[in-house]
């Protein structure tokens, strides 16, 4: 693999007077070249051409030193090639200037977001889910960036949905078993894990990545509504469960009171029909309506 070399070139501003001063010497021969035309006009004799071919490949060499200035802002780079051969990175922002026939490709180095489609992809139950993530990432070396894969951000964006898919098939969407993560409640390992993995496959592009997280997941529409009735089943049964916990509770809290207070004195039957209206009345989703025995217990 390619690796990053960071070089330092000239200041631009340490190069801005030579230039000029080229431009000077070729600007001075063509007015001296001007000047000795006249005075070949006024006494019959040929001009220095000399004069005039130095002044123009002297122009034209301060024109050719021109073309080395660059800059760079903060958290930019450039990447010089010189007839193929990578010469180097520089990084350090300002105005600089390089040889010429170096061949300069600009890099940024700043934070970048991607954010990928939504993907319909299967989960470890093998139950058809919707899922889409979120990728923060950085250029880190230039040369990787630039010789070890072609466009890279493509290449960060394709490994990305790879990525995804794969992680999909490790995790279950929910009711995973005692301890098992899953993507709905394990946001923190599945992107623990999503970032890892990720970083493993974009390292040969010369990729950071900073963050990585799901934006979006989903039963597949063909199977929300009956996942939706099992969730809400599932809900009902455990509510019901906390109900009639509560309510055998209450109904045991209520015959140890009775018979340590000496209220009343039931027998076995009268203390199951006892429980039963209880738990009626405790259990039920409607408001009980009691009646009234105006006779005896036992009528």
């Amino acid at each position: 693999m390619t690796r990053e070399r960071e070089i330092h070139v000239p200041n631009g501003w340490l190069m801005l007077p030579v230039v000029l001063a080229v431009f000077a010497v070729g600007i001075g021969l063509e007015v001296w070249f001007g000047f000795t035309a006249k005075w070949a006009a006024d006494t019959g004799g040929l001009p220095n051409f000399w004069l005039l071919g130095g002044g123009i490949l002297v122009i034209g060499l301060g024109v050719f030193l021109c073309n080395g200035f660059f800059t760079l802002q903060p958290n930019e780079g450039r990447v010089l090639i010189l007839f193929g051969a990578y010469r180097g990175t520089v990084r350090t922002s300002g105005w600089h200037w390089t040889n010429p026939l170096n061949t300069k490709h600009r890099l940024s180095l700043r934070s970048r977001n991607f954010t990928s489609e939504k993907l319909k992809v299967n989960d470890k139950r093998g139950n058809p889910i919707e899922i889409a993530v979120v990728v923060v990432w950085r250029v880190q070396d230039t040369a990787q960036a630039s010789f070890d894969v072609d466009k890279f951000i493509e290449y960060v964006e394709v490994q990305s949905e790879s990525a995804v898919r794969h992680l999909a098939s490790l995790y279950p969407y929910d009711h995973g078993e005692e301890n098992e993560t899953t993507l709905r409640s394990g946001v923190e390992d599945v992107s623990s894990t999503l970032q890892g993995e990720l970083q493993e496959r974009v390292t040969k592009a010369g990729v950071v990545i900073e963050e990585a997280r799901l934006t979006h997941l989903a039963y597949a529409p063909e199977i929300a509504g009956a996942m939706l009735r099992r969730q809400q089943a599932e809900a009902i049964i455990a509510a019901r469960q906390k109900i009639v916990h509560g309510a055998v509770s209450m109904v045991e809290m209520a015959l140890h009171d009775l018979m340590d207070k000496k209220v009343v004195e039931l027998d076995e039957e009268r203390k199951a029909a006892m429980v039963s209206n209880l738990l009626v009345v405790l259990c039920g989703e409607q408001e009980a309506h009691p009646v009234i025995n105006t006779g005896s217990l036992y009528t």
